[in-house]
């Protein structure tokens, strides 16, 4: 394991006035993978203190069939998890990056804001006129290198009698350099992991990372571009930078060698030693040869684009032995000093890290970006997203529509709540209704006793007083008995009479006349009972209004020595 402290770089040559968005910072170990061709490398590392420890090196050739599709990513995801079994490394969160090949990089001006967000969107308006591809089939992300300001340009106005010069001041731009990636190539990385069982935190761009590597190498004395060549056995990388501001990329497609069915024969670092220089027209003689042609035309490219910034030193990297080959073909061809970059002495590297650190620039690139203080400046897994455009209208009749929805909702609730109170309380109305109905008939027996007893006091008189006052001057019992007694409604008593004889009746008459009442009797007719009443009768009584009835004064017959009407068991019989 070694480690290699940072000093406190910029990590921008301008920081501006908007808020970052913040980055993810991992506390833990982070493994950082790199497909090199047939060649898996990996860099695990992990903070410690203000630097970053690098805890393994590995590199692993991917077990491919002849006949397996690269651009299958179930396929290849089995071969980078076989070959992580095979390098007994078992990762938490995976960094990987996009190559240049599969990026477009587009440099922009842009006015300056205060909003991450409006800027987003300002690139994305921007870069969507220069993608070959659709903008919804994009994955787009900055960063942010500078803010320009243009010169003060001084002019003379013929017409003004003053002769004091008029400046004019042009607003400030910022320079943005966008990487837009096709979705389907973020969605081919992101199936891959899934397949290979490993966890895909962060897709950064490998230009960048070779830039952050540099940068840590400090391989640039100045400020001046470095341009940085990286050879893979497949093609050739070539960047210009300065202070991390990526200034120029390119990648060009170069076969390093004829590949066997099996792939290459590659060694315990990764390096494909079978290339060789020794004999003119060799595989090894062709590929330097190439690389160095592709690096002199991007080399004027990249001067045509930019003459006051020429390159100022050129560093070669990579893990295919022909380094040293395309340096000094470089050295014949350029101005520009050429030397081979050795990672492991720039970063102090020890032990098995030494011959794993040629091949990997990239990884150790995107290790060191992840614990960066604003983390990688592109992460197409999570880009830098621009603010949502609001439809104010739209979003003003849907919320009418969503208020009315509510509104009805509200007003049907309501309007449930009171029909079910109103049910509730005809189911409570018709339960005492039903019970009611069962005791409809002693109902109306206590109405009639009711009116009868309303009757005789509204009549002012006490017919009680009177029943007893006939009872004291009627004869014994044994002799007449009262049937009935009822009270109309002028005032007048009707007794119906049970007597022994006939003799007995025509008395009763004269005595209730002697009493006080007006008597009108009624005919005396025979009729039997089971008692030996043998005769009936019916008189009608009027009490006049003077008449007092005085019950102290009264003598009532004594009761026979046989009457049982008062005895229970009599009674419960039927009082016979």
């Amino acid at each position: 394991m070694s480690k290699f402290t940072l000093p406190k770089l910029p990590h921008f040559t301008w920081v501006p006035p908007f808020r970052k968005q913040s980055s993810q910072r991992f506390q833990g170990p982070v493994t950082a993978l790199d497909l090199d061709g047939v060649v898996l490398r990996m860099v695990q590392a992990a903070p410690r203190g203000n630097g970053v420890a690098y805890t393994r090196f590995a590199a692993q050739r991917l077990e491919l069939a002849a006949e397996a599709d690269r651009s299958d990513p179930n396929a290849l995801g089995a071969a980078l998890a076989r070959a992580l079994v095979q390098a007994d490394l078992k990762p938490g969160p995976v960094v990987m990056g996009v190559p240049r090949a599969q990026v477009v990089l587009r440099t922009l001006c842009l006015p300056v804001l205060d909003d991450l967000r409006q800027l987003a969107s300002m690139v994305h308006f921007q870069i969507a006129k220069d993608l070959p591809f659709r903008l919804d089939d994009a994955v787009i992300d900055f960063k942010v290198h500078r803010q320009v300001t243009p010169p003060v340009t001084t002019r003379t106005d013929g017409s003004n009698k003053s002769d004091a010069p008029a400046e004019s001041v042009a607003p400030a731009k910022l320079e943005v350099l966008v990487a837009a990636v096709r979705r389907d190539v973020v969605e081919f990385y992101q199936q891959m992991a899934e397949a290979a069982g490993i966890k895909l935190v962060k897709l950064g761009l490998l230009p960048y990372a070779n830039a952050r590597c540099l940068e840590a190498c400090r391989a640039a004395d100045d400020h001046q571009p470095i341009a940085l060549i990286s050879l893979r056995p497949d093609e050739v990388n070539i960047d210009v930078m300065a202070e991390q501001a990526l200034l120029f990329s390119r990648g060009a497609p170069v076969k390093a060698s004829e590949e066997p069915s099996g792939g290459p024969n590659l060694d315990s670092t990764g390096a494909v030693p079978n290339l060789s220089l020794t004999e003119p027209n060799t595989p090894g003689d062709a590929f330097a040869d190439a690389a160095t042609i592709e690096v002199v035309r991007s080399l004027h490219g990249y001067s045509g684009m930019d003459r006051q910034n020429p390159v100022s030193k050129i560093v070669v990297t990579g893990a295919t032995g022909l380094e040293k080959a395309v340096v000094e073909r470089l050295s014949r061809r350029v101005t520009a000093p050429c030397t081979v970059l050795d990672i492991a002495a720039a970063l102090e590297l020890t032990g098995d890290a030494i011959p794993h650190a040629p091949g990997a620039l990239s990884t150790i690139g995107l290790a060191l970006g992840v614990f960066d203080e604003a983390g990688l400046p592109f992460d197409f897994l999570n880009p830098k997203r621009p603010a949502v455009q609001r439809d104010l209208r739209r979003i003003r009749i849907l919320a009418g529509i969503g208020a009315g929805i509510v509104g009805l909702l509200a007003v049907l609730t309501f309007r449930q709540y009171l029909i079910n109170r109103r049910l509730q309380i005809l189911h409570t109305v018709e339960a005492e209704l039903a019970e009611a109905k069962t005791k409809q008939p002693t109902y109306l027996k206590m109405i009639r006793q009711a009116t009868t007893v309303t009757d005789w006091i509204q009549g002012g008189r006490n017919w009680l007083e009177h029943y007893a006052h006939l009872s004291a001057l009627l004869p014994p019992a044994e002799e007449i008995y009262i049937t009935s007694f009822s009270v109309n409604g002028s005032g007048g008593m009707h007794v119906s009479l049970q007597a022994r004889s006939g003799e007995i009746l025509a008395k009763l008459d004269q005595q209730l006349r002697a009493a006080g009442y007006s008597s009108k009797p009624l005919p005396i007719t025979p009729g039997a009972d089971r008692f030996g009443y043998e005769f009936r009768s019916s008189v009608e009584l009027i009490a006049p209004d003077k008449m007092k009835v005085d019950l102290t004064k009264q003598k009532t017959p004594g009761r026979p020595a046989d009457d049982a009407s008062l005895d229970p068991t009599v009674m419960k019989k039927g009082g016979a």
